[in-house]
């Protein structure tokens, strides 16, 4: 259990630490990646993330009785890579956004393992 709520306390301070300062950083995004086109999906996608975060500091509360939300952890963190690889292999996203999605490739990896380690420990 104890290696559960390390990993999601770990993701979740890991992920608001890199996520919050996104809320005053649209215009170096936009001088690095292009214009930001549509602020709605920008600021949309950076709020969804937060509220993520704050999931994962709730389940690292309780890893045994939250087990289930984990489920839609490991598909938040699919979610990222598997948009932005293809497009990094069609030449249509820069190569520092596929290595942050592949940060969330091992957050994921780290949720599927306390997943498994969880049904272990849980009672019965």
């Amino acid at each position: 259990m104890g290696f559960a709520r390390w990993v999601f306390l770990a993701a979740g301070v890991y992920g608001f630490v890199v996520l919050t300062p996104l809320y005053v950083l649209e215009s170096a995004v936009s001088s690095s990646q292009g214009p930001v086109t549509h602020p709605e999906y920008y600021y949309g996608f950076v709020g969804c993330a937060l509220a993520f975060q704050l999931l994962f500091l709730i389940i690292a509360r309780d890893p045994a009785r939250l087990r289930p939300a984990m489920l839609a952890a490991i598909v938040e963190k699919a979610g990222f890579p598997a948009a932005v690889w293809p497009l990094f292999l069609q030449h249509r996203a820069p190569a520092t956004v596929a290595v942050f999605s592949s940060i969330d490739l091992l957050w994921g990896a780290l949720f599927v393992i306390s997943y498994f380690r969880t049904a272990r420990a849980a009672p019965q």
